[in-house]
C-alpha cells in the first residue's frame, strides 16, 4: 500500500523522501525517483508531512516513540495503517507535546487502489490538520470521509473490516446454498446485487477474485485475521456485545487453519465449500 501511494505522489510531481527497513523497497523507491534516507529519525527531520503505512499498532507506537522529538514544528503525521483507536489517541497526545499533529487515515481498496490513487480513506483527528493534508489526499485517494476526532478513523476501519470479514463468510454460504438448489453462482449474485442482500463482497470480491479463481487481491488472510482480532478487542474494551460476529470470528481465527496466513483473504470462502471449480 505504501509503495502505491509513493508512486502516485511521484507521478503527480511531488517531492518524496522515504524510509523502509527493507533495502529492496528502498532501492525500488529510489528507482521511482524518491530520495531515501537511512533512519526513521532522518525522515522525520526531513519532511513536513509524514505518511505511515505499517503492519500493526505496536509498530506504529514503536516507530513514533523513536521519532517524536525529531519533527519540525507544525509537521503532520498521517497514519494509513490499520491500527487501534487508543494508539492514535496516544500518538495525538504525544504530538501535542512535541508540536506535530497526528491524523489517523486508514485506507480501503487494497494495493490496486493504492497504485491507481483510488483508495477510500477514513479520517480522524484535528480538522485543520486534515485540511492541510488535502493536496496530498487528493492525489492518493478518490474518496475521503472525516468520521470524527483522533481514533475515529481507526474505529471506523475496524468496523468496516469486521463487516467485510463477515460478508465473505455469509456470501460464501449463500452461494453454496444457491448451488445446492441448482442456481448458478453468477446468476445468484446478479439477483443478490439487485436486492437488499448486496454488499461490497457480493458486488466486488466474488466477481473479481473468487468466481474466477483468481484469489489475488493483494490482501492476505493474516492481515484480515489481525483485523478480526482488532474488532474483538475493540468490542471487549468498549463493553459492546458482538455475539453475532463472534461465531464468524471463530471461523477466521480458529476454524480455517488449513488456509495459511499468506493466502489471499478471499480464500476464506473455501472454508464454506465455495470453489472456483464449482462454477
Amino acid at each position: 500500500m505504501g509503495g502505491g501511494m509513493a508512486a502516485q505522489l511521484l507521478a503527480n510531481g511531488r517531492d518524496l523522501t522515504c524510509y523502509d527497513p527493507d533495502p529492496a523497497t528502498q532501492a525500488r523507491m529510489q528507482t521511482l525517483g524518491a530520495t531515501v534516507v537511512k533512519t526513521p529519525a532522518e525522515l522525520a527531520r526531513a519532511v513536513q508531512v509524514l505518511i505511515l503505512s505499517l503492519p500493526k499498532a505496536a509498530i506504529v507506537t514503536a516507530v513514533m516513540e523513536q521519532i517524536a522529538s525529531d519533527f519540525q514544528g507544525g509537521a503532520i503525521v498521517l497514519d494509513t495503517s490499520t491500527s487501534e483507536p487508543a494508539t492514535s489517541q496516544a500518538m495525538a497526545a504525544t504530538g501535542q507535546q512535541h508540536g506535530f499533529a497526528f491524523v489517523d487515515g486508514p485506507v480501503s481498496g487494497g494495493p490496486a487502489a493504492a497504485n491507481a490513487g483510488t483508495m477510500t480513506m477514513l479520517l480522524g483527528g484535528d480538522a485543520q490538520a486534515i485540511e492541510q493534508l488535502r493536496p496530498v489526499l487528493d492525489i492518493i485517494t478518490a474518496k475521503t470521509v472525516i468520521v470524527g476526532g483522533s481514533g475515529a478513523g481507526h474505529a471506523a476501519k475496524i468496523a468496516n473490516n469486521m463487516l467485510c470479514a463477515a460478508n465473505l463468510i455469509l456470501v460464501g454460504e449463500a452461494v453454496r446454498l444457491g448451488q445446492a438448489a441448482g442456481v448458478d453462482p453468477e446468476d445468484l449474485l446478479e439477483g443478490i446485487n439487485a436486492g437488499s442482500g448486496r454488499s461490497g463482497v457480493s458486488e466486488v470480491n466474488f466477481p473479481k477474485w473468487v468466481l474466477n479463481g483468481g484469489f489475488d487481491s493483494g490482501f492476505t488472510m493474516g492481515l484480515m485475521r489481525k483485523d478480526v482480532g482488532l474488532a474483538l478487542d475493540l468490542a471487549k474494551g468498549s463493553g459492546v456485545d458482538v455475539s453475532g460476529f463472534a461465531s464468524i470470528a471463530d471461523i477466521w481465527l480458529n476454524r480455517s487453519g488449513n488456509i495459511p496466513d499468506t493466502a489471499d483473504f478471499n480464500e476464506i470462502v473455501k472454508h464454506t465449500g465455495v470453489e472456483s471449480d464449482d462454477v
